[in-house]
């Protein structure tokens, strides 16, 4: 699903287009919400917004962690999330706006009202020139429901006639080739990002895509068949609105034809994988692969200087693509399109669109009762057109140098302890050893703020075109990627805004990056205990640290060149370990049948393991040899682990949470919890578990990679 308004390259949401396999091969994050691997689960959209009555950084207990949330009618060897978290997970109602809420989103929501009172601010001022002007404006348009409403359809009728125009395939492919820059879409695509195996210079990558549902099982799996119906509902109510002809017939047909994309489709577990999605091709190369599929119409609309080297990921489904093309009908394709516009731009059109969109996209899909007001969606499609430009006010009003100098010194805690892990290992040997520390040694951070802020001076906005400022924002920062193209890597670009609760791992860099919204409780706050801290902030870094050594982020070396540094007998090692621990997440099931799966979360699920174990030994590492204080009865290795437990305070809607299994490479954050503590020794020592505890997992059958 392409939304216009997150752009071609943006770094605000996954998209499902053609570049979906793309996103996962460079970054990783700590909640998905952007193009690359992150800490936190993608968040449908909608559901990290909110209301906040004070612009405030909040506060958790006396000493950093809320005593109340907790049920301690709960043994924490049976189900430790409960124990840290169950009566704070029994009082609370996900807001009706919302598919989930906890502490992630409620930092969310602080940062929404925080930029909601910036760029209001910028909206109001009639003297505003420059990019404070731009994001008045962009905002002003937006909120102008009246003129909106009184557009309608109107601004995507230039596009929809193009469609029309259309008389033969060559002619719908050269359409397909402007999808960078035009709201529309492409089976299979180009995208620009940073060559793995020469992170100094930019690729062009070429992907599948086409699909409009989260995911191919939501065609192909039954118990997604309601979902499906419902689809083909919406796509003969999309066409209806924007006065496609046979509505019906044609959405019967659309669907039919992306379920065939479908089925040639990789799954997401297939798509993680950086060695099979690497596959250098000739131009020539590219067009035998995709007989029918004429490159050479495509890559006019696409302004790319004449390239001849392409990186395709997805690569045996290219010629099932190329073959489902030729064989279907043309007006199909030409249905299929004027729907794409239609989904894509329906949030930025009148009521009947926005309504519409919302009840198939966020209701029926996710299971939010109620639409966001306008002004949370007004913020949020501001900050994804302009959001470095009001990152910089974020961070002048709310983001301390304290901050960021600590931030430095944990992540030093962070990457002795791994270092120290990385000597004492024994089942890594010396050679596989001395490249992984140079692997760490080379780590760059980030931290708080881009070092230059982006040039947003070629973007043009205006105060009376919502949905074109959304679509030129989409095109600028596609144009930005090709200017770029035959350039040196801007090493100093950053994926996430400061005003973003998130924070990731680039492989390609090799660079960990914390933007300044997440330091703030629950991860950090300067008054509170340090062992919440650790279990806070200090697990997150870690989590970070240890994407660069999970199963797709080892294949990276110190420079970020993908190429296998690993002796075989290592590599056998870890692929063990990698198994067990896959084994473990997948025995999960939230839902009767529903089960998580150990292969999509894999990456993160090491992530979680590594980054809690580097936390509690740097927070022994930071007492310098003096015991740790007890605070209301509980010793410093259990308030590492109850300050893990507090970031994960979530709670989702059914129908989100299969989204999230289906679609997302995080586990469910009860699982985060639960799944995570029961391989860590400290853990054991810590809360007395026993054999016999629902949680305990016997000594042998735990998983330790670093």
């Amino acid at each position: 699903m392409k939304r216009v308004w997150f752009g071609a390259a943006a770094t605000a949401a996954l998209s499902l287009s053609a570049f979906g396999a793309l996103a996962h091969e460079q970054h990783v994050c700590l909640d998905d919400a952007c193009v690359m691997q992150s800490l936190l689960p993608a968040p449908i959209e909608g559901a990290p917004a909110g209301d906040a009555a004070s612009l405030e950084s909040p506060r958790y207990g006396t000493w950093g962690f809320d005593l109340s949330g907790m049920d301690t009618s709960v043994k924490p060897g049976d189900d430790f999330y409960k124990f840290a978290n169950g009566a704070w997970d029994a009082k609370t109602v996900i807001p009706a706006d919302r598919v989930r809420y906890g502490n992630f989103d409620k930092l969310a929501e602080l940062s929404e009202a925080r930029t909601k009172a910036i760029i209001e601010a910028a909206a109001a001022d009639k003297a505003a020139t420059g990019e404070r002007a731009k994001i008045g404006a962009a905002y002003r348009a937006f909120m102008n429901e009246a003129a909106i409403e009184k557009l309608d359809a109107q601004p995507i009728q230039p596009w929809l006639a193009g469609i029309k125009k259309v008389a033969t395939k060559d002619q719908f492919t050269a359409l397909m080739g402007r999808s960078s820059t035009t709201p529309y879409a492409a089976i299979i695509g180009l995208g620009i990002g940073v060559d793995a195996k020469n992170p100094k210079a930019y690729a062009v990558h070429a992907s599948t895509g086409g699909l409009s549902l989260p995911d191919r099982d939501y065609y192909l799996d039954a118990k997604f068949a309601d979902k499906k119906a419902a689809y083909l509902a919406y796509v003969e109510q999309m066409l209806t609105l924007a006065g496609w002809e046979k509505p019906a017939e044609n959405a019967k047909a659309i669907v039919d034809f992306e379920t065939k994309l479908a089925e040639a489709s990789w799954t997401r577990v297939e798509r993680r994988d950086r060695d099979k999605t690497y596959n250098p091709a000739t131009l020539a190369e590219l067009q035998a692969l995709t007989p029918g599929y004429d490159w050479n119409k495509y890559l006019v609309g696409t302004e790319l200087p004449k390239v001849d080297r392409f990186i395709v990921t997805t690569n045996t489904s290219f010629p099932k693509y190329a073959k489902i093309y030729a064989e279907t009908p043309l007006e199909t394709l030409k249905a299929w399109e004027a729907f794409k516009v239609a989904d894509g731009a329906a949030p930025l059109l009148s009521k009947r669109f926005a309504d519409a969109s919302f009840a198939f996209r966020n209701k029926t899909l996710s299971g939010q009762p109620e639409q966001r007001a306008r002004w949370k969606r007004g913020v949020g499609a501001v900050n994804a057109m302009l959001g470095e430009a009001v990152g910089k006010d974020y961070v002048a009003a709310y983001f301390p140098a304290s901050s960021k100098a600590k931030m430095i010194s944990l992540v030093g805690d962070i990457r002795t302890v791994l270092k120290a892990r990385i000597d004492s290992s024994d089942w890594m040997g010396p050679e596989t050893k001395a490249k992984a520390q140079e692997k760490l040694a080379k780590f760059t951070v980030k931290i708080g703020y881009p070092d230059k802020w982006r040039d947003y001076s070629k973007l043009v906005i205006k105060d009376d075109d919502a949905y074109g400022n959304a679509q030129r924002a989409s095109a600028f920062e596609y144009r930005r990627d090709v200017a770029r193209l035959n350039g040196p890597v801007d090493k100093t670009e950053w994926g996430m805004t400061p005003q973003t609760v998130n924070a990731y791992y680039n492989s390609v860099n090799n660079e960990i990056v914390f933007p300044a919204a997440i330091l703030q409780a629950p991860f950090f706050h300067p008054d509170a205990d340090p062992a919440i801290n650790y279990g806070g902030i200090g697990g997150v870094i870690g989590h970070e640290i240890g994407h660069g050594f999970d199963d797709q982020g080892r294949k990276s070396d110190g420079d970020g060149v993908l190429r296998d540094w690993w002796t075989a007998e290592d590599a056998k090692k870890f692929e063990v370990q990698k198994a067990k621990l896959g084994a473990q997440y997948s025995a999960f099931e939230p839902f009767p049948g529903v089960h998580v799966n150990g292969g999509l979360t894999m990456g993160e699920n090491i992530g979680d393991m590594s980054g809690l174990g580097f936390a509690l030994d740097a927070y022994h590492v930071s007492l310098h040899g003096q015991p740790a204080p007890v605070l209301d009865g509980f010793t410093g290795d259990q308030r590492v682990y109850l300050g893990w437990a507090q970031v994960w305070r979530q709670k989702s809607r059914d129908d989100a949470v299969k989204q999230q299994i289906a679609s997302d490479p995080h586990s469910p954050a009860y699982y985060r919890v639960n799944g995570t503590v029961r391989n860590q020794p400290g853990w054991y020592a810590a809360f007395d578990v026993k054999p016999g505890d629902k949680l305990y997992v016997a000594p042998e059958d735990r998983v330790k990679i670093w």
